[in-house]
């Protein structure tokens, strides 16, 4: 298979690894020439997965048109909040019959669009799919077994790019839950700033646990009235991925969580970890669950927190203190 990753970021990087191991012919787009060069040069990519042996014939290059010429499959690995100029510039760029693979988890806070939406918007006329679950970059990078999930409305689509990805140390699962997959990858992000502020605060096992559980039934309500599956939310895609991102420390929106609850300013959170998609995703996710009808007292708590200078330890007493219901 012909592929072009875009993104050279950790997540792209790993992905494009992951690829080119399994003998797919792989270029790896970055849009700082300096990070292309070196990958060429060195074979590794010091900037975001340091220490870290990249295959011999991975390409990199810092020309989007020549990333993804005559590519079979792309690969979106980016911010979300860039993803919507990239599909645009993509448009004119892409091959025809070429389909785009979404491994972004994020949504669109203007439109509160997933990213399949957007790409459909901007590129049309091909193939979408997604890939998500529970996987860390530097860990699929050195090779450790993962599992994910990989969707698209075609399950002949999701059906071969998860043959094109399997491998010895890394399991797909195929699905047509598009919608599923994509809140799931998008909200535990928001949950796993949650369990990052109860670490943070001090609290403990009883805590987390009861924070994941609650998280996941917020996750599951709003992807089910968006039209999800509740089965989805309950594989690696939903639970998976919250489990991981909740408890992992290579989790960014875990250790925002963190800073946050040691009494840390959000900017200075986020300066120390970079991008972390929860906190974008927490304002979309409320407006979603607005416009559906749908209760999530976590979310709504991390937005106070977040945008409202709410006192962390105040928002989890708002938590505990709701009034009573029937699970």
């Amino acid at each position: 298979m012909r592929a072009g990753v875009v993104g050279g970021g950790s997540w792209g990087t790993a992905l494009a690894a992951l690829l080119a191991r399994r003998g797919h012919e792989v270029r790896l787009w970055t849009r700082r020439e300096a990070i292309a060069s070196a990958i060429r040069a060195t074979r590794t990519n010091e900037a975001h997965l340091p220490g870290v042996p990249l295959p011999a014939d991975l390409d990199a290059t810092s020309d989007l048109e020549r990333a993804v010429a005559n590519a079979e499959v792309i690969f979106v690995a980016l911010p979300s909040e860039v993803c919507r100029g990239i599909y645009r510039e993509l448009r004119s760029l892409l091959p025809g019959g070429a389909t785009l693979v979404s491994a972004t988890k994020g949504l669109e806070v203007d439109t509160l669009q997933r990213m399949t939406e957007v790409a459909a918007e901007e590129a049309p006329g091909h193939g979408l799919a997604v890939l998500s679950g529970p996987s860390f970059a530097w860990e699929v990078a050195r090779e450790q077994p993962t599992a994910v999930v990989v969707a698209s409305r075609d399950l002949a689509v999701a059906e071969g790019l998860q043959r094109a990805v399997a491998g010895r140390t890394f399991r797909a699962y195929s699905s047509d839950d598009v919608t599923g997959v994509e809140l799931a990858g998008a909200l535990k992000n928001v949950i796993a700033i949650a369990a990052g502020i109860v670490d943070g605060l001090g609290y403990g096992h009883n805590t987390v646990a009861a924070l994941l559980t609650r998280g996941l039934a917020e996750i599951t309500r709003l992807a089910v009235a968006r039209g999800g599956r509740a089965d989805t939310l309950a594989g690696l895609a939903g639970l998976g991925d919250l489990v991981l991102t909740c408890t992992g420390g290579l989790s960014r929106n875990r250790s925002v969580g963190q800073a946050l609850g040691r009494g840390q300013s959000l900017a200075d959170a986020l300066a120390a970890v970079g991008t972390a998609e929860g906190v974008r995703s927490t304002r979309a996710a409320c407006a979603l669950a607005a416009a559906a009808g749908i209760d999530l007292p976590i979310a709504l708590q991390m937005r106070s927190v977040l945008y409202d200078n709410k006192p962390p330890r105040e928002a989890v007493e708002a938590l505990m203190l709701r009034s009573l219901k029937r699970e």
